[in-house]
């Protein structure tokens, strides 16, 4: 199998490389050349939001069997490399997001739930939900239904993570003490491993598969307990849970999902929306999730390995509880 990745240097499509890399796929990457490409594959420097940015791939004389694409900005980034590509690939499978879907969306909500209005294939940059939405109008405007696959991940966690959440709970645990677990112990979670994710778009590839699917664990893959309890016991085991009831933690203006990332309300829209989607679909096509701990463990390792301080996204907020709040809001209440 040949594979053109459009990014392929970071995070999500860094995995997806390694992996078809694994697999014995031929890879080419199209990056604009901030970052290391991984070892074996074959580079194409441009930037797609430049004028001519697509120049070396338009050249370039490659054909392949699969583009995966895991654009977040402008949709007509999407619009004119799905349809330089249309020609040249058999499949284009654009990597989305489970935001595209009306707010707030239902517990249990399936690939047939209502998207967002609004959304344009020739947009420039909107807000997110917007964006990726016309990112998928324009991967099936050039490939057709047929040969598209969107692929509508959630919270997606694991190494190489640009965006901050896994990481902060590291390195928070890693600080020890006492520490800020946000209730319910048994809360369940959704969320998918980079190199799972990577694993199932391949394998969509494969199979020929087309169409939307939410990617992300089955509902309850762990619990917040769980998480949290695996990256202490990684990160040196000296922190102490202080485990605190939702309502002690938004009284005290601790936002959800951001100042204690993965976490949101049992009971809340966000959590209907984050960490309730119905997955059977992704899971009868391939799916496998790893154990948490094993997420935990190998983020944990890369994270050492570079030093301890994670890449951030310049286009995502910073995430995590400012000491001093945390103490204060432990030292007000007991946990539970």
């Amino acid at each position: 199998m040949r594979l053109l990745m459009l990014g392929g240097t970071e995070f999500v499509g860094k995995a997806v490389a390694e992996a078809a890399l694994a697999r014995g796929w031929e890879v080419t990457v199209f990056h604009r050349g901030r970052h290391e490409a991984p070892r074996g594959v074959r580079t194409l420097l441009g930037d797609r939001t430049a004028l001519d940015g697509l120049a070396a791939l338009d050249e370039d004389p490659g054909e392949w069997d699969v583009v995966v694409d895991t654009w977040s900005a402008a949709p007509r980034a999407v619009r004119d490399s799905a349809r330089l590509l249309r020609g040249r690939a058999g499949r284009y499978v654009y990597v989305s997001s489970c935001s595209v879907y009306e707010w707030a969306p239902p517990a249990g909500y399936t690939e047939r739930a209502p998207v967002v209005e609004g959304a344009s294939a020739d947009a420039g940059h909107t807000d997110y939900a917007r964006d990726k939405r016309g990112g998928e109008l324009a991967a099936v405007d050039a490939f057709g239904a047929d040969r598209s696959v969107l692929v509508r991940a959630g919270l997606i966690l694991g190494p190489y993570e640009n965006v901050g959440r896994l990481p902060w709970w590291l390195n928070r645990m890693a600080r020890g003490g006492p520490v800020l677990a946000p209730g319910p112990r048994g809360l369940p979670l959704q969320y998918i491993d980079a190199r799972d994710l990577a694993e199932w778009i391949l394998g969509s590839a494969e199979q020929e598969l087309s169409g939307p699917y939410n990617l992300i664990s089955p509902q309850g893959h762990a619990t917040m307990a769980e998480l949290l309890q695996a990256c202490a016991e990684v990160a040196g085991g000296t922190a102490e849970l202080r485990w605190t009831a939702p309502e002690v933690i938004l009284e005290a203006g601790i936002e959800p999902w951001t100042q204690l990332p993965v976490w949101v309300p049992p009971g809340s829209d966000l959590h209907d929306a984050l960490h309730s989607a119905d997955v059977s679909p992704a899971v009868a096509t391939g799916l496998r999730c790893r154990p948490v701990g094993e997420t935990v463990a190998d983020t944990w390792h890369w994270l050492r390995e570079i030093g301890g301080s994670a890449p951030q996204r310049p286009d995502r907020t910073g995430k995590g509880l400012d000491p001093a709040v945390e103490a204060r809001v432990l030292a007000s209440a007991g946990g539970v």
